[in-house]
């Protein structure tokens, strides 16, 4: 198998609807980048046919061939053993990827190191580096978006757990009497704070009678109202938008405190679609970590939005691939 330590890597962000790839210096420098989509719904093989000529596709655009890259790095969601490189358990929007060994068949096709990550641990590799966390060697960070993951750096170090499935912030129990959550349990963070649970709990209170401008924003169809909708709505001072935002904001905070108390960091990166809202969102989880976590870890913590958006995964992807090319790690 070949692969050089002072060659380029290529790197590939796995998600629900679109296809990342971008080709990375030794350095960690993005050269060169390309979307194309995911069609998720087709299947497994055919989403993974469309990785490989991805792949090939950005080999033959920058006149390169694979043995001229020292290692794939891959980033995906779901549940992933990164020591064998398999996607153990899908995520809500790649339905089907059970126990797929990605690591070898991108291997096998291309005869170079392959290495596959979480999408949301490798966004907190890629903030690490790259983006808000450089230089810090103690961080969490959330991605608030539909759902909620989150990557954990210890000691300058990505922290995967015993075979890759740790930081799955999303599933930490805030409300035991809470709603149930898709993973089986009830009242995780991401069934509370996520915009899924911003959504519901602003179509639920609409639909008891409740009046806001949402409904106009929806077209009339309360149904249809979004997380994004809410939170324009709560920018302009609608009252009822304002509460739902309050509300998933108040158990994001409770969520902190809890990463606060249990890791120590020094920052807690936010990032995704909610955190876009800013301190509207943010700022009471602040404000709760402030005054609920203990003094001595409060007080050094920082809470930061996330600066490298939607390339944070792929980034992330390479400077795993990066770090396990030059540990010899196959």
């Amino acid at each position: 198998m070949t692969g050089q330590h002072d060659a380029p890597i290529l790197a590939v962000d796995i998600g629900g609807t679109k296809i990342l790839t971008a080709l990375f210096s030794p350095e960690g420098k993005m050269l060169a980048k390309d979307v194309c989509p995911t069609l998720a719904d087709e299947g497994v093989k055919p989403v993974i046919e469309r990785l490989c000529s991805a792949i090939e596709s950005m080999l033959d655009g920058n006149n390169l061939k694979a043995s001229q890259i020292g290692g794939i790095g891959i980033a995906c969601a779901g549940g992933i053993d990164s020591g064998r490189g398999v996607v153990v358990t899908p995520s809500p929007n790649m339905a089907g990827w059970v126990d797929i060994p990605l690591a070898d068949i991108i291997r096998e096709r291309f005869k170079i190191g392959t290495f596959v990550v979480n999408d949301a641990s490798a966004a907190a590799l890629g903030e690490h580096r790259f983006g808000a966390g450089r230089g810090v060697n103690n961080l969490v960070l959330f991605t608030l978006g539909t759902g909620i993951g989150g990557g954990i750096i210890a000691n300058g170090e990505l922290y995967l757990g015993a075979i890759g499935a740790a930081a799955e912030m999303g599933h930490m129990t805030i409300d035991d009497n809470g709603p149930q959550c898709g993973c089986g349990n009830t009242g995780c963070l991401e069934m509370l704070a996520s915009g899924r649970a911003v959504e519901r709990d602003a179509v639920k209170r609409i639909s008891q009678g409740e009046k806001s401008s949402l409904t106009e924003m929806a077209g009339g169809k309360a149904e249809s109202v979004t997380a994004e909708q809410v939170g324009t709505a709560a920018k302009n001072g609608d009252p009822l938008a304002l509460d739902v935002l309050s509300r998933a904001a108040y158990y994001l905070g409770i969520g902190m405190v809890n990463v606060v108390n249990i890791f120590n960091p020094e920052m807690i990166v936010l990032g995704g679609g909610m955190a876009e809202l800013g301190d509207l969102f943010i700022g009471p989880g602040r404000k709760m970590v402030a005054e609920r976590a203990f003094p001595i870890s409060s007080r050094i913590v920082r809470i930061v939005t996330a600066q490298l958006g939607n390339e944070a995964g792929v980034c992330g992807a390479a400077a795993f691939a990066l770090d396990r090319s030059k540990r010899g790690t196959a």
